[in-house]
C-alpha cells in the first residue's frame, strides 16, 4: 500500500504551531489513513519580532516565505492566522478552508487586575498596533502608548518586568496558548473593532492541488468564511497594504451580514466609522459597500493624507 503524505507548513512560534496542531488534529480525525507532516518555516516577521513592523517593507511579513514553499511544492498545505494573510494572494494560491472563528475580541491584561476605566490617569499601555491605539485614544486620551513587540508569552512577561500598567492582546491567541487566565477584561467588539480576520485560522493551498483541496475543504466553516470574506473585501477596497489604521468586524445574523468598520489617520485625529447590513450570500458586496460609504464620509481624504479633521462615528 502506497503511503499518502501531506506536508503542512507553519511558522515556528508557539501560537503558530498550536494553530497548526489544531488543523492537524482535525485532519487526522477525518482522514486517519493519511500521514500529515508538520514543517516549520521561518518568515521575515519572525526574524524581526522586536522591530517596528510598519517600517519593514513589503506585504505578508509572516506569510511570504511559507507561500513560496507552497508554490514550489515543498509543502502541500499552509496554516496561517487569517489576519496575517494579505487580501491579495499570489496567483497560484487560494484559501481552501477557514476554521470556526474563536473569540475575536481584544483584551486587557493589567497589573493588580485593574479594569480599563479604572486605570490611573496617564497609564502606560503596551501595544504596537495603530488600530488599537487610535480606538483606545478615543476613550482614554490620557493613556501613554508604549511599543510592545515579541510573541504572545514574551509580551505578557514584559508587562510584569516593566513600568507598564497594562497591555492589549488578542483574546484568541491567549486562549489557544492556555493563557486565558491572564486576561483582566474583554474589550467588546462594539468598543474596539478587531483586526480583519482576527480569531480565524486559514488553510492555504495551491489552486492546482486538487487532493489538498478535497482534504482541507472538510475543515471549512461557512459562517466564519462569509463573515471574513466581507471583512477582507472591505480592507481590499480601501487598500489593505497602506499604513493607516483600518479594520472591520462582521457577524452573520440569520441571513444577513452585519459589518462594522473604521478608517483613521495614523495619529487618530481623523477617524470615520460606520456599520451596515447586507445579504449574507454576497459578502464581498457588503464589505465593499461599507468601504464605499466610509470613502464618501471622508476616508478617501484620510487615506490620501489630505489635511482633514474628521471625527465621525455612526
Amino acid at each position: 500500500m502506497i503511503e499518502r503524505r501531506l506536508k503542512i507548513g507553519s511558522r515556528g512560534s508557539k501560537l503558530a504551531t498550536m494553530q497548526s496542531y489544531i488543523v492537524l488534529k482535525q485532519l487526522n480525525k477525518f482522514f486517519p489513513e493519511l500521514v500529515f507532516e508538520l514543517k516549520i518555516i521561518k518568515t521575515k516577521g519572525d526574524k524581526f519580532l522586536e522591530e517596528d513592523f510598519s517600517k519593514i517593507q513589503g506585504k505578508g511579513i509572516f506569510t511570504k516565505e511559507i507561500e513560496e514553499r507552497l508554490i514550489s511544492g515543498e509543502i502541500d498545505i499552509a496554516v496561517h492566522s487569517l489576519k496575517d494573510l494579505p487580501t491579495e494572494l499570489p496567483e497560484e494560491l487560494t484559501i481552501s478552508a477557514i476554521l470556526p472563528r474563536d473569540n475575536p475580541e481584544d483584551v486587557l491584561i493589567s497589573k493588580q487586575n485593574r479594569l480599563f476605566l479604572e486605570l490611573p490617569e496617564g497609564a502606560k499601555i503596551g501595544t504596537s498596533s495603530l488600530r488599537r491605539i487610535v480606538q483606545l485614544k478615543r476613550i482614554r486620551p490620557d493613556f501613554v502608548f508604549v511599543p510592545l513587540r515579541g510573541n504572545v508569552p514574551t509580551r505578557v512577561k514584559k508587562l510584569y518586568h516593566s513600568d507598564l500598567d497594562a497591555i492589549i492582546l488578542a483574546r484568541a491567541g491567549l486562549e489557544r496558548l492556555g493563557m486565558g487566565y491572564t486576561i483582566t477584561e474583554i474589550l467588546p467588539t462594539e468598543v474596539i473593532i478587531p483586526a480583519v480576520g482576527q480569531g480565524a485560522i486559514a488553510v492555504e493551498i495551491r489552486k492546482d492541488n486538487d487532493f489538498a483541496r478535497e482534504i482541507t475543504e472538510s475543515l471549512n466553516n461557512i459562517e466564519t468564511e462569509f463573515a471574513v470574506r466581507a471583512e477582507r473585501a472591505f480592507l481590499r477596497r480601501l487598500g489593505g497594504g497602506c499604513r493607516n489604521p483600518i479594520s472591520a468586524f462582521a457577524t452573520i445574523i440569520d441571513y444577513e451580514i452585519f459589518i462594522d468598520g473604521f478608517v483613521a489617520s495614523p495619529d487618530g485625529e481623523s477617524f470615520v466609522r460606520h456599520s451596515t447590513f447586507g445579504d449574507a450570500l454576497n459578502p464581498e458586496k457588503v464589505g465593499t459597500q461599507l468601504a464605499e460609504t466610509l470613502l464618501a464620509m471622508g476616508a478617501r481624504e484620510i487615506l490620501e493624507g489630505s489635511p482633514v479633521n474628521i471625527s465621525t462615528q455612526s
